[in-house]
């Protein structure tokens, strides 16, 4: 895969990208449940490449839990209100992301374990405060892993900037959400990246156009 269709673009403020694949009817996963039978080798191509090329990997801990995430090279920074992190991604090199009324005893203790927790916000996370710790940090180029949850939630703020979406030959039918769920309906307007078909996979991305 070529490196250049998804290198980040010259910006003085985080670039916030997300990723996801999706069956030809919307799915966001199979219909185990899951992503990995989804796209193949040339989605895991593009998965590894987006990591490689990305500063921070923030993911919502339902999908770590759901996709058994393992440690990644690139940092990791959880999502979670209520603090219910796997055990064995709890160290140092974990970052986890919640509210400031988070319970107050599963934060001592993560920090207690070198996790760093971004505390911003009330109820709901403040992610325009979260997005400015990102950048004091140096990480401007921010890929978002998902869940559909968390997708919605950044699309409905209007912070996503782009998405490299996978559109696998796969038709599912069930109760699968799209890759972007919230109560909140927007219609925001995107620009073809490019669309790149790699046998029956389709892989695209996405640009927000905010002219």
């Amino acid at each position: 895969m070529d490196p250049d269709l998804y290198a980040y673009p010259d910006t003085d403020r985080p670039w916030l990208r997300t990723n996801f694949v999706c069956t030809v009817d919307g799915g966001a996963y199979d219909a185990s449940g899951v992503t990995d039978s989804l796209g193949g080798d040339a989605d895991q191509e593009v998965f590894q490449l987006l990591r490689r090329l990305a500063d921070v990997v923030v993911v919502g801990a339902g999908t770590v839990r759901i996709e058994k995430y393992g440690a990644s090279k690139t940092p990791l920074a959880i999502v979670s209100r209520r603090l219910d992190i796997p055990d064995h991604l709890v160290g140092p090199d974990l970052v986890v992301i919640t509210t400031a009324d988070a319970p107050a005893d599963r934060v001592e203790s993560l920090r207690a374990a070198g996790v760093e927790v971004i505390a911003r916000g009330e109820i709901e996370v403040d992610w325009a405060a979260v997005l400015h710790d990102f950048d004091a940090r140096g990480w401007r180029h921010i890929l978002c892993e998902g869940g559909p949850t968390l997708h919605g939630e950044l699309v409905t703020l209007d912070l996503v900037d782009e998405v490299c979406l996978t559109v696998a030959p796969t038709l599912t039918s069930g109760d699968a959400p799209r890759i972007a769920h919230s109560r909140h309906p927007v219609t925001h307007g995107m620009r073809l990246g490019h669309a790149v078909p790699v046998g029956d996979v389709l892989l695209t991305r996405w640009v927000r156009d905010r002219a």
